[in-house]
């Protein structure tokens, strides 16, 4: 198997950052770009907040810092904007995550950066974007997730409001929108000669990645003799999304003796072939159900019979049974007991502690015929500074000995 240098070997990101939303660089980090972390002297705060804390440092830094360099610049000082200057003359990217203009307030506006570089891309992360009423409204993640309605308050027994417990959607989206917006200018960049400067809200993210609730929503505005629901479902509109999905039978969540599991033979084939093999044709024979899109909503007649089923075998026994009988059935796991799945083991195990400070997820994506390209350990603050400087700036340690005396470096 060949060594892996990475996909984005060659590109070079100037990434001035300040906590979460310097995730727009991991995954770019992860497929081998270089990505220097521009910080001031007292560093990005993420390292101490933001539990679990390991060993001194938090593990968001470990995870969203992996793979990059720390350079620290004073943009107070002219020699810090200077040298801010020449990093991004000698960079196809920068990223500014954080609240938006503050690189312009410093005199590092995109119009700067091109005179120094036209090739530049530059891309600006925040919380609500640079436009609209929310544009200066202080925020963290789960803002953006409860402007885009992803979650609903919970209530306790006192009949006081809290967050649930959910997916953070915002801070995770966003990076995966910035990055492929990035990835894109890069290319036309390199074709064209000319950069640009583009930049995403967090929150926009939240709400186009949950598209298809709202866009449903807004699809059942119009009357129903234009919008309606499946065939399966006698053409009955079902409330968007998963929440359509309570109710169904044939599409559904059931215990096994260990555990649970999620049934879904939606399709006419998938549930013959289902009925057949543990010795129930009967079922089949008497609610076929539809060619495919069918959960047998509201029959409850089968869901008495569904539960008895599976409560015969383990949840790895049920995993099997579909593999064996080509019936789609998955195992539903934890965060926690996800780690010991077979399928987690096989293709998505740790990256382990000792080489990024905790354990890990790695980068899903997996190039065939190379080994996974694993990043670096989050760096320390100014842990690369004169490296940096040395090779790309091409400058030697009495230059750099100059700059750290005149306070450019902090």
């Amino acid at each position: 198997m060949a060594r892996n240098e990475g996909l984005l070997s060659g590109v070079r990101i100037v990434e001035f950052s300040m906590l979460g939303p310097a995730a727009i660089t991991t995954a770019l980090a992860d497929l081998g770009a270089d990505v220097i972390k521009v910080e001031p002297p007292q560093g990005d705060y993420v390292r101490r907040m933001t539990w679990p804390i390991v060993e001194g440092t938090s593990l968001m830094h470990l995870h969203v810092n992996r793979g990059k360099r720390s350079l620290t610049l004073d943009l107070r000082t002219e020699d810090g904007v200077a040298l801010a200057l020449d990093l991004i003359a000698a960079a196809d990217v920068v990223v500014e995550a954080m609240r938006p203009g503050g690189l312009a307030r410093r005199g590092l506006t995109f119009e700067r950066m091109q005179e120094v570089n036209p090739r530049i891309v530059q891309c600006t992360i925040s919380g609500y974007g640079m436009t609209g009423p929310y544009e200066t409204l202080a925020s963290h993640g789960i803002a953006y997730d409860a402007w885009a309605g992803i979650f609903e308050p919970e209530i306790d027994d006192h009949g006081h409001p809290s967050i649930p417990n959910h997916v953070s959607i915002g801070i995770n989206a966003a990076p995966l929108f910035g990055g492929l917006g990035i990835l894109a200018a890069v290319i036309r960049a390199r074709e064209t000669g000319t950069g640009c400067a583009m930049e995403i809200a967090q929150s926009d993210a939240a709400a186009a990645f949950d598209w298809y609730r709202s866009e449903s929503f807004k699809a059942y505005e119009r009357p129903e003799s234009e919008v309606t629901g499946n065939a399966a479902d006698g053409y009955a509109r079902r409330a968007p999304a998963i929440a359509g999905m309570r109710g169904g039978v044939r599409y559904q969540v059931y215990a096994s003796t260990d555990g649970f599991v999620l049934f879904m033979a939606s399709e006419q084939h998938f549930w013959k072939s289902f009925c057949a093999a543990v010795d129930r044709s009967d079922l089949f024979e008497r609610w076929p159900g539809s060619e495919y899109g069918d959960h047998a909503r509201g029959n409850l007649e089968m869901q008495a019979e569904l539960p008895r089923i599976f409560a015969g075998r383990t949840t790895a026994e049920w995993v099997q049974f579909g593999i064996d009988v080509d019936v789609p059935i998955a195992p539903v796991n934890t965060p926690q007991s996800m780690q010991h799945d077979p399928q987690f083991a096989a293709r998505f195990s740790w990256i382990p502690k000792e080489r990024l400070g905790a354990d890990q997820l790695p980068f899903p994506v997996v190039v065939e015929g190379q080994e996974p390209l694993v990043p670096t350990k989050a760096p320390t603050v100014g842990e690369h500074t004169d490296a940096v400087l040395a090779d790309v700036l091409g400058l030697d340690a009495a230059a750099i000995a100059a700059l750290r005396e005149r306070g450019a470096l902090g």
